[in-house]
């Protein structure tokens, strides 16, 4: 049966998640669509592995409530996790063992047995382009290998939920837009709910279905990309500047500029708002530059999730380096 026929698949309610003094989520609210893929945005230490940590059981929040798979995860967690696969931000593989071999060994945890445990293996191997590779040792395998794996691995089960924790951090380019590619595949081909954390904007503007931004702890913005995007009206100037330059002697110097609104300086960067970019941007320049603030490179764009970020949160987007 079906558990979240007719409702959501993932639904959270108010999550708040203290440790201590420090409040890594207040007040996480998600409705998420059966058969969906749905991006959790933020830098790293904005909350996003905490929610995920509480939606797949590994956590208990301080407050609020949790159903996925139409199951209340903080009553019923052992049958959260029988619904759902779950793929960390480390390889989960035995790097020692085959690639079979891991996926065997997964198989076997879930109680799938004997021909329907071979016939699933051979199926994911081949499913994820890495059959030829099936006998060899995991710790050979390239990083975007070991991934598909992973992904493999979560889902020998055949789980109704997905997660997918910074799926491709550390890949090269193409071995991202291969694993992505795997991943929209298999939303579309299983009518497979994923939940999917990210750093990377332009990945989840170009795959997700819907997707939320998650910053200190707060959602502070919830709806499909084009959606989220179409809320910023205008165009998006973008200067970088050729050497260090305070942010009063920018802000005098544009201070007058016709059309500019919403200007934001971080070191060498300067962001505005423009409802005709291409005729604002040159008026931009000559300012800078009857100013003495010398200019590297100037950009004109339609909105992007960045800017959207932006918008929200209040500062640019700048991936940390730790996580909570």
């Amino acid at each position: 049966m079906d558990a979240v026929a007719g409702g959501y698949a993932i639904e959270a309610d108010d999550l708040v998640k203290r440790y201590g003094e420090v409040v890594a989520l207040d007040g996480i609210s998600l409705a998420i669509e059966p058969g969906s893929l749905f991006a959790l945005l933020g830098p790293n230490g904005a909350g996003k592995s905490t929610t995920v940590r509480i939606l797949t059981t590994l956590a208990v929040p301080t407050a609020g409530s949790v159903r996925v798979a139409g199951i209340d995860a903080l009553r019923h967690p052992a049958e959260v996790r029988r619904s759902i696969g779950v793929v960390g931000q480390r390889h989960g593989s035995d790097p020692q063992a085959t690639g079979r071999e891991n996926l065997q060994l997964q198989g076997t945890l879930y109680g799938i047995r004997g021909a329907t445990l071979r016939t699933r293996v051979d199926e994911m191997l081949e499913r994820f382009g890495i059959a030829e590779a099936a006998d060899r040792i995991v710790r050979t395998y390239s990083g975007g290998m070991q991934r598909r794996l992973d992904v493999a691995m979560g889902l020998m089960h055949e789980p109704q939920v997905l997660f997918l924790d910074e799926p491709t951090t550390g890949l090269d380019p193409e071995a991202r837009r291969d694993v992505w590619q795997q991943i929209r595949a298999l939303a579309t081909e299983r009518s497979l709910t994923i939940l999917l954390t990210t750093h990377y904007l332009e990945e989840a503007d170009e795959f997700a279905d819907r997707l939320a931004i998650i910053d200190h702890g707060r959602l502070v913005a919830d709806g499909t990309p084009d959606e989220l995007k179409r809320e910023l009206a205008g165009d998006s100037i973008r200067v970088h500047l050729a050497a260090d330059v305070g942010a009063t002697a920018v802000r005098d110097a544009l201070r007058d500029v016709a059309g500019v609104t919403e200007l934001q300086t971080a070191d060498r960067a300067i962001r505005a708002r423009a409802d005709n970019g291409a005729a604002a941007a040159p008026a931009v320049l000559a300012a800078l530059g009857a100013a003495g603030i010398p200019i590297a490179t100037v950009t004109v764009a339609r909105p992007s999730l960045d800017d959207v970020y932006l918008q929200h949160a209040g500062r640019e987007y700048q991936p940390l380096t730790e996580g909570v």
